[in-house]
């Protein structure tokens, strides 16, 4: 299959590219600079120059495949007005690939964070929301899903707050970076909430099964861990760093201060069972002991 996928460079998009060719796939990818661009030939795939809000260029990539994997996010957290911009420009964008698609039978997978259920780990049953700062994310990508019914195979993969690689990566990668700026590895809240993670290889092997063989209008969790302990995360990233581990004021993460307070575990067994996904990578904690001092 020939595939078009945006956001390939990064640490998830580059781990999928890699997925996908070592599976036989070709690759058309999203490349917004020069520089990204000849990190997706030296991957081995096509680059094709533009960036979401180029929509003309999106459409070229839909007609030029046989099948989308969207990853492109512009992950500007700074503010609420960044994070607002970014979200209203990932759902033009995913609106004009599924809209490309529609009568085509091809599939397009979309990707989402998972749902936060009070009391309980999410599953892949439990609905997006579409509240907060990133519910406009939600609404999009439930929109792709529904095209389900317009003859496009729809599904999405519903990524933990964490994916990592090398120490790298996700929610932990952020306290990581504020911790070296600080000076201490902080965590909101009393840190005995719980966060999912997963290594950014398995999540790319997720993708690829669900671009393969996955029903449309589907979603999956690509979960190994179900849920780690915040203050856990902060104590090996402030052994790490040689920092303190203290508690600090959850507005120090800006717009994401309250999702970072939440308890947000969840479960990956039906994905598991019906797609056959099991992951083999290093585990979150495990990985940030390669967190560099």
């Amino acid at each position: 299959m020939r595939v078009f996928v945006t956001g390939g460079t990064g640490l998830i998009g580059s781990a999928v590219v890699a997925e996908l060719l070592g599976n036989g796939h070709t690759v058309l990818a999203l490349a917004r600079s020069e520089a990204s661009a000849q990190a997706v030939e030296k991957a081995g795939a096509e680059p094709l120059r533009g960036g979401l809000a180029d929509l003309d260029v999106l459409r070229a990539g839909v007609a030029q495949t046989d099948g989308v994997i969207h990853l492109a996010f512009g992950n500007d957290f700074s503010s609420a007005e960044a994070l607002a911009k970014t979200v209203a420009e990932e759902s033009t964008a995913l609106t004009t690939l599924g809209e490309e698609l529609i009568g085509s039978d091809r599939p397009i997978v979309t990707v989402s964070g998972t749902p936060d259920v009070p009391g309980r780990a999410s599953t892949e049953a439990d609905p997006l929301s579409t509240e907060g700062p990133v519910g406009g994310r939600a609404r999009a990508v439930t929109a792709v899903l529904d095209l389900a019914s317009r003859g496009v195979r729809t599904s999405g993969i519903r990524l933990p707050r964490t994916v990592h690689n090398e120490g790298a990566g996700g929610f932990a990668g952020i306290l990581t970076n504020i911790a070296r700026q600080s000076g201490v590895s902080g965590y909101p809240g009393d840190g005995t909430q719980r966060w999912p993670a997963v290594h950014a290889l398995d999540a790319a092997v997720l993708f690829r099964l669900a671009l393969e063989k996955a029903e449309a209008g589907t979603a999956w969790h690509a979960v190994a861990d179900e849920g780690d302990q915040v203050r856990d995360i902060a104590a090996v990233i402030g052994r790490r760093l040689g920092l303190p581990v203290e508690q600090v004021d959850p507005e120090i993460y800006g717009p994401l201060g309250g999702i970072f307070s939440a308890d947000q575990p969840s479960s990956s067994a039906h994905t598991r069972q019906v797609l056959g996904w099991e992951p083999k990578q290093p585990r979150l904690l495990e990985d940030l002991e390669k967190i560099q001092p």
